[in-house]
């Protein structure tokens, strides 16, 4: 099949089936979200220092425990379907992962119980509220959004039926819902 990029139709949406049979050029990559094809650029610096940093604070932290944090490039499938019907792959920056039934060989089967997301010039607020919407309504429990700009990381995790805000400037420990006893300091992502 084509790459979607050339025979783009915004009225045409898109299942995993679709997805998994684009010819793509190296270093291109998409996200489907309810159907529609979004093109991703490559991130820059910044936001690969710190994604390098929060994989390895997550890495240290479930050594030996049964969650697995994966980095991008990772396809999530966050409305799992075996007939590969499901219209929306994500590729979070860092996925933790807990139930080993949801990793299948191409990815994540299902909602992760975490998931961090980095802004950058190449996503918008609006977009990653969008997905906001989305990791609650497919059963993400917790969801950093981490603004470099900014220097702030919004975390939110599932309390009564919906997403409860916190924010953490550079000086505060980033506190996990799904994992206690992780503890990040919010400084050390934007060092």
């Amino acid at each position: 099949m084509s790459d979607p990029a050339v025979v783009y139709d915004e009225s045409r949406r898109w299942a995993y089936a679709d997805y998994k049979n684009w010819e793509l050029k190296p270093g291109e990559r998409y996200e489907l979200i309810n159907g529609i094809a979004y093109a991703m650029s490559a991130p820059g610096t910044q936001h690969q220092l710190i994604a390098a940093t929060l994989y390895g604070e997550f890495y240290a932290f479930l050594k030996g425990k049964p969650c697995k944090a994966i980095p991008a490039p990772f396809d999530v499938r966050l409305f799992y379907e075996e007939d590969r019907s499901d219209d929306t792959v994500v590729q979070p920056d860092l996925s933790v992962v807990c139930d080993p039934a949801k990793l299948g060989t191409e990815g994540c089967q299902g909602a992760p119980e975490l998931v961090v997301e980095i802004l950058s010039p190449s996503n918008s607020v609006l977009e990653m509220y969008r997905k906001r919407d989305l990791y609650f309504e497919s059963g993400v429990r917790e969801y950093w959004l981490i603004d470099p700009d900014r220097r702030i990381v919004a975390a939110y995790h599932v309390t009564k039926g919906k997403y409860l805000l916190q924010s953490f400037e550079s000086a505060d420990a980033i506190q996990s819902e799904v994992l206690p006893g992780l503890g990040i300091t919010a400084g050390t992502l934007f060092a």
